[in-house]
């Protein structure tokens, strides 16, 4: 079997607990978290493994890229 590589972007987010939350933009509902970036880098990895044995990377949402907004915002 023939193997290719691949490179799907991930968002790296920290709670107020100081879990990583860690989302593939290209899956639908595609996120896992670990205690540390490295554990959730390892999630994330298992989880679009598991996404990929019902989806081929041609069929996928294309990934734009991120943007930053600001608001003005009253406290």
């Amino acid at each position: 079997m023939e193997t290719q590589k691949y490179h799907f972007p991930i968002l790296v987010e920290q709670d107020e607990d100081g879990i990583f939350i860690v989302s593939c933009p290209v899956f639908v509902g595609c996120h896992t978290y670990g205690k540390t970036i490295d554990e959730a880098m390892k999630n994330i990895q298992e989880v679009i493994e598991m996404y990929l044995e019902d989806e081929r990377p041609g069929t996928l949402n294309h990934f734009i890229g991120f943007r930053e907004i600001e608001l003005q915002i009253a406290v």
